[in-house]
This record gives structure tokens, sequence and C-alpha cells, in this order.
């Protein structure tokens, strides 16, 4: 079981889709969310002057996936004044600093590297880095303190509408599986709180209906461009264990349609997602 934890989360200016400051239990990282559109009255903050690594990220209209740009800064306003001015993509941004300003350049560095590596490891969005971040060679010590800062970036990447960097939890144990089987084909996953999980080996249609929603054509030619999906013997397979935002994205990424996600899915014994769903509710 996961350790409870609080995070806290402080409006300044009053507005929800504004500047947050963000802070979590026991933690002595601070978390900046920011709009483009608030950039500059943004920039009052003194949080603009500290060491840190920072997160931009915005929409394309060839892509159902969020396009990010990852990077760090000593401090980071200046980076950040950069893309203000030369990249366009990006609609708002997220930096993590410390409160004590324990960060110094090599543990940025060590950050954004590791940023880069899980965005492109977990395959969630497109990268805007054309070049690799290297490692910096720190202690053993240093090491050790930044993967328990990633540890907690993780922990509050999601809680602010980002969820680009975590693959499936790998240990399964044990889950109720769902299948879909179909037009020649067979997928199974699993449901989790973060979205519907489509299992490594599980296929999907090739041919889309002429009725398919846009989005989804778009992340289908996303997921074959990242090698999730490849063709074999007519159909799509998914060469990885893959996170959908819902059952019914999912279910529309293997059958090549819109789908009812919650009536596709089946268990077992036949009975779909949905009924699951009503018995459990009954059960609680």
């Amino acid at each position: 079981m996961s350790t409870p934890y609080s995070i806290r989360m402080f409006l300044p200016d009053g507005d929800p889709d504004g500047l947050r400051l963000i802070e979590k239990s026991n933690w002595t990282g601070l978390g900046v969310v920011f709009s483009r559109s608030g950039y500059k009255d943004a920039l009052k903050r003194e949080e603009f002057q500290r060491t840190g690594v920072y997160v931009l990220v915005g929409t394309s209209e060839e892509s159902s996936l969020p396009t990010v740009y990852i990077g760090e800064g000593d401090p980071v306003r200046p980076r950040l004044d950069s893309h203000y001015a030369k990249k366009d993509f990006w609609n708002w941004g997220v930096f993590f600093v410390t409160s004590n300003q324990s960060l110094n350049k090599a543990h940025v560095k060590y950050l954004e590297s590791r940023l880069i590596q899980q965005a492109k490891d977990a395959k969630q969005c497109n990268l805007d880095n054309f070049n690799d971040s290297a490692k910096p060679t720190l202690s053993e010590a240093d090491i050790a303190d930044m993967e328990s800062f990633i540890q907690d970036m993780l922990k509050v990447f999601p809680l602010v509408g980002l969820s680009v960097f975590e693959k499936p939890n790998q240990a399964r144990g044990e889950r109720n599986l769902l299948y879909i089987k179909a037009k020649g084909i067979k997928a199974k996953g699993y449901e989790t709180s973060r979205g519907f999980v489509v299992l490594e080996g599980s296929e999907g249609v090739t041919k889309e209906v002429p009725s398919i929603h846009q989005y989804l054509t778009n992340l289908r030619n996303d997921l074959v461009k990242k090698g999730v999906l490849q063709g074999k013997n007519g159909h799509y397979v998914f060469t990885e264990d893959y996170i959908f935002s819902s059952p019914s994205t999912a279910a529309g990424v293997v059958l090549g349609r819109s789908s009812n996600g919650r009536t596709c899915w089946r268990n077992g014994n036949g009975k779909t997602l949905k009924a699951i769903q009503a018995e459990n509710t009954i059960d609680g």
C-alpha cells in the first residue's frame, strides 16, 4: 500500500486557472504552475529566481498527445523568458525549486536528464527536446537525494494535469483482467486509478471505420510512430503495456472506431466493465 501524504496548493491570485504554488508534506520541493497568458504577471514571484527544473506543455493539431519541453535553469527565469519569446507551442508550464534553495546546477541537470528519459520511456507525449540531456557526475548521496526528489515530483505532476512520465506499474499482482475479442483480434487489460492499461501482446485492428473520431486516428498514428503499435499478420500488436486515459479510449484504439469502453471490455465470464462497476457500487 502506498504511503499517505498531503498536498497544499496555494493560489496567490485567487484564480484556480492562474498561478499555483504546490507543496507536499515532508518535502523541501516547491512546484510553481503558471499559464502563458499570465507569465509576465507571475514573474514578480521570487521563485523564478531560484535554480530548478521545468516542464512546458502544449498541444498540436496533428497529435492527440501533449507536446512537452523539459529544461533546467540556474535560475529558471532566463530560460523561461527565452522560451516565452521563441517557443510557440506551450500554453502552460510548471517548474520545481526548493524552499531552502538546496538545488544546484548539477542537481537540476540530473533532474532534467531523468525526466527526459522517463518521458521517452512512457511514450505519453511528444517531446520538443531535440537532444538528450547528459547526466552530470554526482556523488552517490546526491544521486539518492535527486531520485527521491523525482519521486516526489511524480506524485505532484498528475495533480496539475500532467501524466506523461510514468509507465504502467509492472508489479501487477492480482487484477481483474478484461478482454475485447472482435474482428479477429484479441486484447486484454485492466482498469487503474490513472486510466486503463492495455497489456503487451494485445491486438488491434488496422482498418478504421469512416466515422472514427479524429482524436482516435491521431492517437493511433502517434502510437505507431512511437513503436507501441506494430503491424503483424494484418493487425496491430502492442509491443508494451500502455496506459490510456479511459476504457473508451483504449477500446477505440483497439477497435479502430469510437467505442464505449464500459460495454466493450468484459471479464472472462463475459460480464461488462459497466456491470462490474455497478456490482461494486451496490456491494459498497
